[in-house]
C-alpha cells in the first residue's frame, strides 16, 4: 500500500494547488511548442553564402538555454564533418577564429557568461547567429549586423527546450549541414503528443509512469546514468529537471566514463544510504553493446547494496523521437515530484538570489 501522503498524486485539485504559474501546461504542451518553434524557424532568412567554409561550431549558453545546443550537438555528433563544442562560460575556447561558427542562446538575452562570451566572439571576429527573446542579446545583434531568431516570451528557459532545440536545428539545415529537419520534428511531435496521454494529471498513478517514478524518486537523491550519445545529454536534462522543478538533489553521469571512478563509490559504504538513494539508467536501441554490458554489470553493483536501479528505455523509431522521449517523462517526474515535496515547480529563488548577489 502506498503511502497515504503520496495520493495527493491522485488529487488533480491538489496538484494544482502548488502550480500557481502553471508549470504543468507548459511541460504538456512540449509538442505544440516544437511545432511552433518549426513554423518560427522556418521563416528565418539565412543562406550558407552567410556562413561559408565553417571549420568547427561553438554554442555558447547556460542552463536551460544551452541544453538545446548540446542535444543538437549529441544528436549530429555522427553526421557533421566539423567539430561541434558547448561553451558554458564566459571566454570561448582559444581556437575559436573567423572560421569559427558561434551560436549564442540565451533565452532571457541578458545572460551574463553567454553575453561575455558573445563579445569575445565579435573580438575574434567569427561568424555569429543568435537564439534569444531579446534583452541585451538584441541589442548586441542590432549593432554588430548578427541575424538574431527572435523567440516567444514569458517562460523559464527550461521551460523553452523546444525554442532552443528546433530553431538550432533548422539553422543547421538552412546553412546547408543536414536535411529532413522538418519531417523529423514533425514525426517526434506526432510521437509525443501520443505519449504524454500516460502522463496526463488526472491519469492516476497506478497507470502514471510519471508519477509512479516521481514516487520511488521521493525523498532521495537521484543519480541519473546515460550513455556515451545523446542519452548522457538527457541525463543531464533530468538532472536540471529534477533540480529545477522538482527542488529535489539530482547527479548524473555517462558510460563508460563511470566504470572509471563513480563505480567505487558504490562499494559497500554506499549501503548505509540506501534508503536515501536511487539509480535511473536511461537506456536506448542504439547504445553500443559493450557500454549495454557496463550498464547491466553496474546496475548489478548497485543492486547489490539494496539501492534501487530503474531502467528507462525510449520509445520510437528515429534517435529525435527516443530523445524527446526520455525528456517528456523526466520533465513529468519532476513536475510530480515538485508536487510530491509541496513546493511550486516554477520559481528558481537560490538562482535569483545568486544572480542578486553577484549584482551586488
Amino acid at each position: 500500500m502506498r503511502n497515504t501522503q503520496l495520493s495527493v498524486l491522485d488529487d488533480v485539485e491538489k496538484i494544482r494547488s502548488f502550480d500557481p504559474e502553471n508549470m504543468y501546461n507548459r511541460i504538456f504542451d512540449f509538442p505544440e511548442q516544437m511545432e511552433e518553434a518549426l513554423k518560427i524557424a522556418s521563416g528565418w532568412t539565412v543562406t550558407p553564402d552567410d556562413f561559408p567554409d565553417i571549420k568547427n561550431i561553438v554554442v555558447i549558453g547556460m542552463g536551460g538555454s544551452a541544453i538545446g545546443g548540446d542535444l543538437v550537438r549529441s544528436l549530429l555528433e555522427s553526421k557533421l564533418l566539423v567539430p561541434f563544442q558547448i561553451c558554458r562560460d564566459y571566454k570561448l575556447p582559444e581556437y575559436v577564429d573567423d572560421e569559427t561558427l558561434v551560436v549564442a542562446s540565451s533565452y532571457s538575452g541578458n545572460t551574463e557568461e553567454t553575453l561575455s562570451a558573445l563579445d569575445d566572439a565579435l573580438q575574434r571576429k567569427a561568424m555569429i547567429t543568435a537564439l534569444s527573446t531579446g534583452g541585451l542579446m538584441q541589442d548586441v545583434a542590432g549593432l554588430n549586423d548578427i541575424p538574431i531568431m527572435l523567440l516567444p516570451t514569458g517562460l523559464q528557459p527550461r521551460a523553452a527546450l523546444g525554442y532552443s532545440f528546433v530553431p538550432l536545428l533548422v539553422f543547421m539545415e538552412k546553412i546547408g549541414l543536414i536535411k529532413d529537419v522538418g519531417k523529423n520534428v514533425e514525426i517526434a511531435v506526432k510521437r509525443l503528443k501520443e505519449l504524454r496521454e500516460k502522463y496526463i494529471e488526472d491519469t492516476p498513478v497506478l497507470s502514471n509512469p510519471a508519477k509512479r517514478m516521481a514516487e520511488r524518486m521521493h525523498k532521495k537523491i537521484a543519480v541519473i546514468y546515460g550513455g556515451p550519445n545523446w542519452t548522457g545529454v538527457v541525463a543531464l536534462r533530468w538532472k536540471g529537471q529534477i533540480c529545477e522543478n522538482g527542488k529535489n538533489m539530482a547527479f548524473y553521469n555517462q558510460f563508460p566514463e563511470a566504470c572509471h571512478n563513480e563505480l567505487v563509490g558504490w562499494s559497500q559504504p554506499i549501503k548505509e544510504h540506501k534508503d536515501h538513494l536511487m539509480v535511473v539508467m536511461l537506456r536506448d536501441m542504439d547504445d553500443p553493446v559493450k557500454v549495454r554490458k557496463r550498464m547491466n554489470i553496474v546496475k548489478d553493483v548497485i543492486e547489490r547494496q539494496e539501492i534501487e536501479v530503474v531502467d528507462v528505455h525510449s520509445m520510437g523509431d528515429n534517435a529525435l523521437e527516443r530523445m524527446f522521449s526520455l525528456i517528456q517523462l523526466g520533465d513529468f517526474t519532476s513536475y510530480y515530484l515538485a508536487i510530491l515535496n509541496e513546493v511550486d515547480p516554477t520559481p528558481v529563488a537560490l538562482i535569483e538570489s545568486l544572480k542578486k548577489a553577484l549584482a551586488e
